[in-house]
């Protein structure tokens, strides 16, 4: 199961960590998986693009930590879109996927 955990500061989105696998499929074959790799991978392509210091990441084996480093309105709605995205995946796909 991928687990999505977020944390905010007040209002604004600090840190999102994306962990594990989907197991929805074999390796390389997991649309759930693809899925939120794309959608994660895409936000944080995209505000890096606008401003390379609003956002640090880091990958492992596990999966995905980013951390968020700008307040600004951009950054902070880009990333609302993303969890948004996910929580509409985790609804179709609830055994496979968990947002916290």
């Amino acid at each position: 199961m991928i687990k999505v955990k977020i944390e905010k500061k007040g209002t604004n989105y600090s840190k999102i960590s994306v962990l594990g696998h989907a197991m929805y499929d074999d390796y390389g074959k997991d649309i759930v998986c693809s899925a939120v790799s794309s959608i994660v991978i895409t936000t944080v392509n995209g505000i890096m693009s606008l401003d390379k210091d609003s956002l640090s990441y880091m990958v492992s084996k596990k999966g995905m930590s980013i951390k968020v480093n700008s307040t600004d309105r951009t950054t902070q709605v880009l990333i609302c879109n993303m969890i948004n995205l996910l929580k509409e995946l985790e609804n179709n796909y609830k055994e496979f996927i968990k947002i916290n």
